[in-house]
């Protein structure tokens, strides 16, 4: 039986303790793949990768290459979940929100809109305060990514 794995794009992701306690639950490898060396939860199964310093894409390039169909994604960065999801995997991000192909193409337009607002000056919301909810949610959806990944290995 092939094994799921999880990638983390690690930089700035705030529930690297969480994905850890959960991976260690089912027994996953985890991927925590980062710009620059960072402190990740210790476990046999976790590994930190660190790529391209200097080279803001290396850690998407690395995760959207080495994703295998069935393994899960954790991050927030929409072009690398849309790469991800071409390529069969599961994506999440660290609030709950779970990208799949028939949310992506929204997504990536709404991205486009909001860059295209702050080029021409106009006023962008950025991103909201991490709450425990975000993070309560996040754990629910990923352990239903690993349920919905092992019923199709």
């Amino acid at each position: 039986m092939i094994k799921i794995k999880i990638h983390v794009d690690a930089d700035a992701c705030p529930v690297k303790a969480e994905v850890a306690r959960v991976a260690a639950r089912y027994g996953l490898r985890v991927d925590f793949v980062a710009n620059s060396w960072m402190a990740i939860p210790e476990g046999e199964l976790l590994e930190l990768v660190v790529v391209g310093r200097g080279n803001l894409d290396a850690a998407d390039d690395r995760i959207a290459e080495r994703v295998a169909e069935g393994d899960i994604v954790v991050s927030g960065d929409i072009p690398l979940a849309s790469r991800c999801l071409a390529r069969g995997a599961r994506v999440v991000d660290p609030r709950g929100r779970v990208f799949t192909p028939d949310s992506i193409g929204d997504a990536l337009a709404g991205r486009e809109i909001a860059a295209h607002l702050r080029e021409i000056g106009g006023f962008t919301r950025g991103p909201t305060p991490f709450e425990k909810r975000d993070r309560s949610r996040f754990l629910e959806r990923l352990d239903h990514l690993i349920q919905a990944s092992r019923a199709n290995r």
